[in-house]
């Protein structure tokens, strides 16, 4: 079984405990208590014996495979009670649990609330390795990619290579230029990456490339040890893409969505040959006018080795219920079926229910528990309501309240019901387009919780800077496609993920159109590194349209950066906190 992403990332995060003093401490011996008798005996006590209870139970919580659990044990204990060995494993703990949890700022608080020069040096290389992976989840790779390098220039440790490379790959050229001068460590990272992007996904000169990059850096952990993705194209390589066949309608509804996804692929197809990478040859067909069936039939005779497409969401739903597909298939939507059973079928698409799920894991890691909800009654409220709560709740989150309101009816009713029904939240998620959403906030400030941190979609901005119209949304955090939101993303154009294409379309066209030129992209490079994610299970592309990964059910998903309304234009977010994270600790 392929394993999911999450699980990919809290593995590497658990491989960073160098040396046995980290590991060992963390585990303790075997205690006679269960936790919750612990947690039990913690209401009847106070100051340091009651945090002393709360970590022991928490380190039981954690070693029975129950990290969220004991994540939330450890931050209710008054840390500032425990001192010496105690501190540090609650440091060790909580960053270890957090991590798992992919809650990098609370990970990141916990290294910061020791004094490394107090402790051992296994213990201070785990906790730094853990500040590098924090720093990583926090959207702050130049940061993480110094801090875990400078711990492995230490400890030469190759578990530290899969970590490194995921935030190297974020990183702009001017961002490599800055790394090149800390270390030999670092500059051989950097001569790697730069090898890996003169030859983009054309995966037989990539792997030419970085084997003559190992021969020459041997004695580099890197050259030690490739990182995964890198060590698997001795096998993808020979299965790379030549012929891709593209299904995509040529009349229809769909065909202003199609012919903008048609711009994206041809445009990075030309880009990447004029670059001198070996590129696959397209070859597109009406799917408007054809059947599934016959459409397979004639890319076979073709001799197409991959399909992308269809991108009518019921024929993908059809394909997702067949053992098998002729051909193996990227689709462009996402099927209504709980599984996709068809084996050779991956799913890609611009999916609002990301949106949610991104949401979701913002407003936990900001420490929020209690979401009030506000989608509005029709389907696409419900798809999205539907994957908030099932993320929230997974988490361990609280719906205080949800309200499906009207799109074309006013926002202080629906307001006042998200705030008043249900339990007190401390946090809403807004599903809106900019004309609603612009009323959401003003009505807020009128039932006095100006205050209450909102969490929207991207389709609360329209994808231009518009100070005048949006001065209303000041405080909103949205998540967006890199491509919408250049400067909070990753520091402005230059630094963008296919920043040439990006500079070809940017300005051509409404945004709307720019967002689907931009899935094209990807899909493009995607169908190119497919035998590289049939390989590496923890494989992630940092595409046009987000930070890309393949899920157990072969759907990839995006992960989305996020930016707050200042002054009426997208800017780097305002860290938001909640007073759930200073609950009394006998609750």
């Amino acid at each position: 079984m392929r394993t999911s992403w999450r699980c990919a990332t809290a593995a590497a995060a658990l491989t960073l405990a160098l040396g046995g003093c980290a590991s060992s401490s963390l585990t303790g011996t075997s205690e006679p208590q269960s936790a919750q008798q612990l947690l039990e005996q913690a209401k009847q006590q106070q100051g340091t014996n009651a945090a002393q209870t709360r970590l022991k139970a928490a380190t039981i919580l954690a070693r029975d495979n129950q990290p969220a659990q004991a994540l939330d044990v450890l931050k209710r204990l008054d840390s500032s009670a425990l001192q010496g060995s105690e501190l540090t494993r609650w440091a060790l703990l909580t960053s270890k649990t957090a991590l798992m949890q992919n809650d990098g700022r609370t990970a990141l608080q916990a290294v910061d609330a020791i004094s490394l020069e107090q402790v051992s040096s296994s213990e201070r290389q785990s906790l730094m390795a853990r500040k590098g992976v924090a720093l990583g989840q926090l959207n702050r790779p130049f940061d993480a990619a110094t801090t875990l390098i400078r711990v492995q220039d230490e400890t030469s440790d190759v578990r530290l290579n899969d970590p490194i490379w995921r935030q190297i790959a974020r990183l702009s050229g001017d961002q490599l230029e800055n790394l090149e001068s800390m270390n030999p460590t670092a500059r051989g990272w950097v001569s790697l990456a730069r090898v890996s992007r003169e030859q983009g996904s054309d995966l037989q000169h990539l792997f030419s490339a970085v084997t003559g990059w190992q021969s020459r850096h041997s004695e580099h952990p890197a050259g030690r040890q490739l990182p995964s993705d890198l060590a698997a194209l001795g096998d993808a390589r020979n299965e790379q893409v030549d012929r891709i066949a593209v299904f995509l309608p040529e009349s229809g509804p769909l065909k202003t969505i199609a012919d903008a996804i048609r711009t994206g692929m041809k445009a990075q197809n030309l880009i990447a040959s004029n670059n001198g990478q070996q590129t696959p040859q397209l070859t597109f067909y009406d799917s408007s006018a054809q059947d599934i069936q016959s459409l397979y039939a004639q890319a076979a005779m073709n001799g197409a080795q991959l399909v992308v497409g269809p991108l009518d969401k019921d024929k993908v739903s059809q394909l997702e219920t067949r053992p098998d597909l002729p051909i193996t298939t990227l689709a462009l939507n996402y099927g209504t079926n709980a599984t996709n059973t068809a084996g050779n079928l991956y799913e890609y698409g611009l999916s609002a229910e990301d949106e949610a799920r991104n949401a979701a894991q913002r407003a936990y890691t900001d420490g929020h528990r209690n979401a009030a909800v506000m989608v509005p009654s029709n389907d696409w409220g419900n798809r999205v309501l539907s994957a908030f709560q099932e993320a929230w709740q997974q988490k361990g989150g609280r719906i205080a309240s949800v309200v499906n309101y009207d799109p074309d009816g006013s926002a202080t009713n629906a307001v006042q019901k998200a705030l008043k029904s249900g339990q007190t939240p401390d946090m809403l998620f807004l599903l809106a387009l900019p004309s609603y959403g612009r009323q959401v906030p003003p009505s807020l400030d009128y039932y006095y919780a100006r205050t209450l941190p909102v969490y929207a979609t991207s389709h609360i901005y329209q994808g231009a800077p518009q100070p005048r119209m949006d001065h209303d949304l000041n405080g909103v955090l949205f998540c967006d496609i890199p491509w919408q939101i250049p400067d909070p993303a990753v520091g402005g154009v230059d630094a963008l993920p296919y920043s040439s294409a990006y500079q070809e379309f940017s300005g051509q066209d409404q945004p709307a159109l720019l967002k689907l030129k931009a899935m094209g992209v990807d899909a493009y490079e995607l169908s190119r590194r497919l035998p590289l994610f049939e390989k590496v299970a923890s494989l992630e592309v940092n595409g046009a349209t987000g930070t890309l990964h393949l899920t157990d059910e072969r759907r990839f998903q995006r992960k989305l950066p996020w930016a707050q309304f200042k002054q009426g234009a997208p800017a780097l977010p305002t860290v938001t906190s909640s007073s759930s994270l200073n609950v009394d600790e006998t609750q």
